[in-house]
């Protein structure tokens, strides 16, 4: 079995939607892990911090923007009734996961909790869409099996029962969409991987299950000779080393050329 992870923006517009499920809609099994849409993780780090300074009516403002843009996400992606009426309880149960935050006292717990709406948006709303285009995709909550231990270290051995035992449980689906980022603590609370966690994510599912191949997709073209923001006429470089790319990110570099989706594999 493949595991596919994608980004935010890979998933942040009815577009690259409809160009991840062409991408995994290819008739084989395989896992896909999502980020949360892109812009959303900063909303609620933006939420988070409103909290911590003790300013819940700015926090409330916020969260009712984030309400707002994904009833027009569910307004424009999905058009079966039945299908447009789950995700929006889903997505005003959110809105009340959110609201009840404002109400407790700030903590790192409270903090986790509002961070990890994102993935668990992206991923029900996305299966949603799936289901609506045909598609036999069932969602795996992380929650069920991702967890880390005392050291917020990767508990390999929970995470590889449950999620084989979740994935046999679940056999007749084509595709399994889960959260990246988000997972539980030693003591079951909600917690995660830190920013950019979703990478690390895919490569626990892959080791647990022993993926043939782990996918980085992003929407983007890969590494430039030069940073295209600043030269003219950069072109990517066509192959390139595990060594040296890790020695080039030392040193600063990002790829920040959008373009069609291109993958990564490990």
């Amino acid at each position: 079995m493949l595991v596919l992870k994608f980004g935010g923006t890979s998933v942040g517009s009815i577009e690259n939607m409809n160009n991840v499920r062409s991408i995994i809609n290819d008739g084989t099994q395989k896992i896909v892990v999502l980020s949360a849409m892109s812009g959303t993780t900063n909303a609620l780090v933006e939420i988070s911090e409103q909290l911590n300074a003790g300013d819940r009516d700015n926090a409330l403002e916020l969260i009712e923007e984030l309400l707002v843009k994904y009833a027009q996400v569910i307004e424009d992606l999905l058009q079966n009734k039945q299908l447009k009426e789950e995700v929006s309880k889903y997505v005003l149960s959110v809105y009340e996961t959110l609201i009840e935050q404002t109400k407790s006292k700030y903590n790192e717990l409270v903090h986790n909790t509002i961070v990890a709406q994102g993935e668990l948006l992206s991923t029900f709303i996305f299966s949603r869409f799936l289901i609506q285009e045909g598609i036999n995709a069932v969602l795996l909550p992380a929650l069920d099996f991702m967890r880390v231990d005392q050291q917020h270290e990767p508990d390999s051995f929970y995470i590889q029962q449950n999620l084989n035992r979740i994935i046999d449980d679940n056999q007749q689906a084509d595709i399994y969409i889960t959260q990246g980022f988000i997972c539980l603590d030693v003591q079951g609370q909600i917690s995660n991987l830190q920013r950019g966690g979703s990478d690390y994510t895919a490569s626990i599912i892959g080791a647990a299950i022993q993926a043939e191949e782990v996918q980085i997709w992003t929407d983007i073209d890969g590494f430039h000779n030069n940073d295209p923001r600043y030269v003219e006429n950069t072109t990517a470089i066509q192959k390139i080393s595990f060594d040296e790319a890790a020695e080039l990110a030392y040193f600063g570099a990002k790829i920040c050329i959008h373009k069609p989706l291109c993958r990564l594999e490990i």
